[in-house]
């Protein structure tokens, strides 16, 4: 039979309880391997209970001193019941300064009091009991966090002055840095946000025209790492010329807001389009234009594509690609096989194949090609091959080669590439 004998509002605060008769504090903290939470309870006697009904401060120290305890269960473990009753008396009973004392060698959780108000400059001078004076019944779990962040950056050498503190209250990643970054204005200062904004403008004009593509072979949202870098890096280095006096971290959050909203833009625009603000919009113009194309992965799946369709046909095996790439299927190939042409490409190697048909089957005898290979820069260099095969075939992929027959040779060429 379990009753609450004494609780507060703050749910979280460890409850007194009568167990059988015995008065226990009961508490609930970490988790089991169901990721469900844990409760445990150890034995005290009225006197602690009558501390505890009375003294906020003293009732929140021991949950503090407690906590790592519980942690140190683990999943699956039992509570140090022994341990916990001896923190009883030195925390409820004793003077202040031995309190103190006993804070300085005892494990315990900061962030714990930090959230219900105690003064932090106290807290760090180990002045526990007088940090306590502030002390609230209510949480304020964000007046931890900063806390943390805070710490987390001084553990780092990062020092931030206002504007900094400020820029990062703006993207919203002053708590964590690896938060996806949003504008929030409401956030900042009203002081200091006009400071901010030049900041952003400067951000804005700096990589103002770029954009951050799509790359289908990381999936059918992922965009190019490279576009990304590229204005990461022009970002930086216009904030840094601008702005000297920010600190990494400011500077960093800017060029992660700019290269975040670029990619955002790129991954609700359909492909079509995407690859029209690439410059890579296939032209259907012209006597050598395709009219009908396979696409075929390396699991043999196919899919066919005609002229008439809704969409082109770099849009069309570019989708393709993203619905179907993944770390054991990263070959694909166009073929035209009415021409007898093609190309595969090769995304774990960053290469293509070329084939053209020399000798179609006859007979018994088995058709002939040339097979020719060349290396390829990144996802720009494989929009470039895709829609120029797209406008003219094998024929309109000699500018962008070199190409080689030989495969020793090209293995070669890909070893010296790779080692650079």
């Amino acid at each position: 039979m379990r009753d609450i004998v004494f609780t507060r509002h703050s749910g979280w605060i460890p409850n007194v309880i009568r167990e059988d008769g015995e008065l226990k504090l009961m508490l609930g903290a970490g988790a089991d391997a169901n990721h469900e939470p844990r409760t445990f309870t150890f034995s005290i006697s009225e006197a602690h209970l009558a501390v505890i009904r009375e003294d906020l401060a003293r009732h929140l120290l021991l949950w503090s001193a407690t906590l790592p305890l519980c942690d140190a269960a683990g999943t699956r473990g039992q509570l140090d019941e022994n341990a916990a009753v001896a923190l009883l008396d030195p925390i409820l009973l004793a003077a202040p300064a031995d309190v103190d004392a006993l804070f300085r060698r005892i494990p315990w959780d900061r962030s714990r009091l930090i959230a219900h108000g105690a003064d932090i400059g106290l807290l760090e001078r180990g002045q526990v009991c007088a940090a306590m004076r502030t002390a609230t019944e209510a949480s304020d779990g964000k007046r931890a966090q900063e806390y943390q962040a805070e710490r987390r950056r001084a553990e780092r050498g990062a020092v931030l002055g206002p504007l900094d503190a400020a820029i990062l209250r703006y993207t919203g990643q002053y708590l964590h840095g690896a938060t996806v970054p949003r504008r929030k204005p409401d956030a900042v200062d009203p002081a200091l946000l006009p400071e901010v904004m030049r900041v952003i403008a400067t951000a804005e004009r700096a990589c103002a025209g770029m954009r951050i593509g799509r790359d289908p072979r990381r999936g059918i949202r992922a965009t190019d790492r490279r576009d990304w870098d590229r204005m990461e890096k022009t970002v930086r280095a216009a904030v840094r010329r601008a702005h000297p006096e920010l600190v990494e971290d400011a500077v960093r959050t800017v060029s992660f807001l700019m290269c975040s909203e670029a990619a955002d833009r790129s991954r609700n625009t359909p492909m079509e389009d995407d690859e029209e603000a690439a410059g890579h919009r296939a032209d259907f113009g012209g006597s050598a234009r395709k009219t009908a194309l396979s696409f075929t992965d390396d699991k043999g799946v196919e899919k066919k594509w005609i002229l008439d369709g809704p969409r082109t046909a770099a849009a069309e095996f570019w989708g393709f690609v993203g619905e179907r790439s993944a770390a054991d299927n990263e070959v694909f190939t166009i073929e035209d096989e009415e021409m007898g042409e093609g190309i595969q490409l090769h995304f774990y190697a960053d290469s293509v194949a070329r084939i053209t048909t020399l000798r179609k089957s006859e007979g018994r005898s088995d058709p002939e090609y040339r097979v020719e290979y060349s290396l390829v820069d990144g996802m720009g260099g494989y929009r470039s091959l895709v829609n120029a095969f797209v406008r003219g075939g094998c024929a309109a992929l000699d500018q962008h080669g070199p190409w080689m027959s030989d495969v020793a040779e090209f293995e070669r060429a890909r070893r010296r590439r790779d080692a650079r």
